[in-house]
């Protein structure tokens, strides 16, 4: 799909910057070039059509179609939900609370709650760019798996007596809330929004790709199969666990995680990396406190955690750490 950049970048690496082909700096540098273009490129493209799909979905409207639900089919919806709204794992917080006060049981909000930054449209976008739309496709399968059977899981355990503040239900029903907008409208609102996630997100890739160049030019690939565990049972349980304390920008993570697979890191290994990254973190975990019983946030990330686990695990027993 992008052979024709590839090829641009390294006629301007080894030809006019005049680069050794076979240097450390020219395959670093030629990487570089390559990654970010081919990023930013797909990044912008792939967050204007979710946000031009967006334009016509809003918060009331979710809680309206959520609120009647069944708990397995609420939790399917919610997870599903959870895809097309951009929030990370601690901006999803306010909403979480206002599913509560909508009166949706708490395993749907749940499912949202773990499903809105593991499917976020930056990580998708970033999979799709580094590992082609099968890989991105099982990732968002797996994602919506875990989102939907832990919010199921939860919503078993009757636990709506760990939340911490008092919740006031909303009064009446909640009135379906109609987006009347031009297409023009929301054209213009979805590269708006565009805009303003790439500003934001941007110096991120340029780093992360700068760091994944560096490791693709410089460190041989004996080193990373050596120390990333390669096929070791312990492999994923280490990225899980790595990954949980960083609240990084998956914007960041991803470039980092597409040199890792290349010099050996599993693919299974590597992905549960980013969902453990993505969908669970410290941050989350102190915000949460003030809402949720510490016996409720432990269940929360123990059992998403071991999804992240399982997935990583079935990855890799499947795949190979290939596709």
């Amino acid at each position: 799909m992008f052979d024709w950049l590839e090829n641009l970048s390294a006629i301007f690496v080894y030809q006019i910057l005049e680069i050794e082909k076979e240097s450390n700096l020219g395959s670093a540098l030629s990487f570089f070039i390559y990654d970010v273009i081919k990023i930013f490129i797909l990044l912008i493209a792939i967050i204007f059509v979710v946000s031009f799909l967006r334009t016509y979905f809003n918060t009331e409207k979710v809680r309206v179609y959520l609120q009647d639900r069944n708990e397995f089919s609420g939790n399917i919806l919610a997870s599903l939900f959870g895809i097309i709204t951009p929030f990370c794992t601690c901006s999803a917080i306010p909403l979480f609370l206002g599913f509560i006060q909508a009166r949706i049981p708490i395993g749907i909000t749940f499912s949202f709650l773990i499903s809105a930054p593991l499917n976020n449209e930056i990580v998708i976008a970033m999979l799709f760019s580094i590992f082609g739309w099968k890989i991105t496709a099982i990732y968002i399968g797996l994602g919506l798996f875990i989102a939907i059977l832990a919010g199921f899981i939860i919503g078993k355990l009757n636990l709506e007596k760990y939340i911490l503040i008092p919740v006031t239900p909303m009064e009446g029903e909640l009135e379906d809330v109609k987006i009347g907008l031009s297409f023009k409208k929301r054209l213009d609102e979805a590269w708006q929004n565009t805009v303003d996630i790439f500003k934001k997100i941007y110096l991120y890739v340029i780093l992360g790709v700068g760091v994944g160049a560096f490791i693709h030019g410089y460190v041989p690939a004996e080193f990373i199969a050596k120390y990333s565990g390669g096929d070791a049972w312990y492999s994923v349980l280490v990225a899980v666990l790595m990954g949980i304390p960083m609240y990084s920008n998956a914007a960041g993570v991803m470039p980092l995680v597409e040199v890792l697979t290349e010099k050996g890191m599993l693919l299974g290994t590597a992905l549960s990396f980013v969902m453990a990254v993505t969908a669970l973190s410290l941050p989350e975990a102190m915000i949460l406190k003030r809402i949720l019983h510490t016996k409720l946030i432990a269940l929360f990330f123990g059992i998403v955690g071991f999804g992240v686990l399982v997935v990583g695990y079935i990855f890799n027993f499947i795949l190979g750490g290939s596709l």
